[in-house]
């Protein structure tokens, strides 16, 4: 829009800018769609759950009412009781995953960027991959006891094999002409790595951080409900010993929202540190 002396002209939107406003609109709406959806599985689990305990068709030491739950939900958490337990179980997953991420992203980068590495490790590594991450337990307990750093290593147990298989994947997806561009630019062992093959992995890198993550997650509820005093884990097996099913309940929801929380948190740093991949594909 110019304004001169005597006049007012308005300049018609670009058919760009139209297309911009119609796909934003859009987005917009079938973002909200897609909310509700998403909504329509747990609001009906919620109404069954609300209807099978208010007809009592199950006992309420097996299936307490929502109302009941949501009752202890409050005291949990006005008493500090449930974010204790969610602290010291967060803070066993970062470290367990930090240890167990680092060991795998070395691993895949060895077994990517050298066939002879790859030759050497892979049959033992997959050996050892399909071993479940709790299946380890019995042994380490004998060797470390049932401390923290049994903890740790089941959680970095759950973390290493997923991060070093998409690693490892990421890196040999990278197109062999991209390394023969950095070679033709001189590019030294270094640049071609952190400018051109961990790039050209960082979609199969992330892929292996969330699975890392999840594995990691669901490998410490499994070693605290064996072995702990403290954490979500414990709170469900305490709640199932003391029959308050209430309790259990609780925990289940905080691991499942935490859960949540913690792969989408990842998903939006993925997408912010990636965000030329998605420029380049809008």
């Amino acid at each position: 829009m110019s304004i001169g002396s005597n006049s007012i002209t308005i300049k018609p939107a670009s058919a760009q800018q139209v297309d911009k406003a119609q796909t934003q609109t859009f987005g917009r709406r079938w973002g909200l769609h897609r909310f509700a959806i998403a909504l329509v599985l747990p609001v009906g689990l919620l109404i069954a759950w609300w209807i099978a305990s208010g007809r009592g068709w199950l006992p309420e030491q097996i299936l307490p009412s929502p109302a009941y739950v949501y009752s202890t939900a409050v005291d949990m958490i006005s008493s500090g009781e449930i974010f204790y337990h969610a602290g010291v179980s967060l803070g066993r997953v970062a470290i367990g995953f930090l240890f167990g991420a680092i060991a795998g992203l070395a691993l895949g980068m060895a077994m990517g960027l050298s066939q002879r590495a790859d030759d050497y490790v892979r049959p033992l590594f997959l050996a050892f991959a399909q071993i479940p991450t709790l299946g380890w337990i019995p042994l380490l307990m004998l060797i470390f006891g049932i401390g923290e750093t049994l903890k740790i290593i089941v959680i970095a147990k759950g973390a290493l094999v997923p991060m070093a298989i998409n690693t490892a994947a990421g890196i040999r997806s990278v197109p062999a002409n991209l390394v023969e561009v950095g070679h033709a630019l001189r590019f030294g062992r270094w640049q071609t790595l952190r400018l051109i093959v961990l790039p050209g992995a960082a979609p199969s890198i992330f892929t292996g951080i969330r699975y890392g993550l999840t594995h990691s997650w669901t490998a410490l509820v499994g070693v605290e409900l064996l072995a702990s005093s403290e954490g979500l884990g414990y709170l469900l097996v305490w709640g199932r010993q003391m029959f308050w099913l209430d309790v259990v309940m609780v925990a289940m929801i905080a691991i499942g929202i935490l859960g949540f929380v913690m792969d989408k948190a990842l998903d939006i740093s993925e997408i912010s540190v990636q965000r030329w991949k998605h420029e380049e594909g809008s």
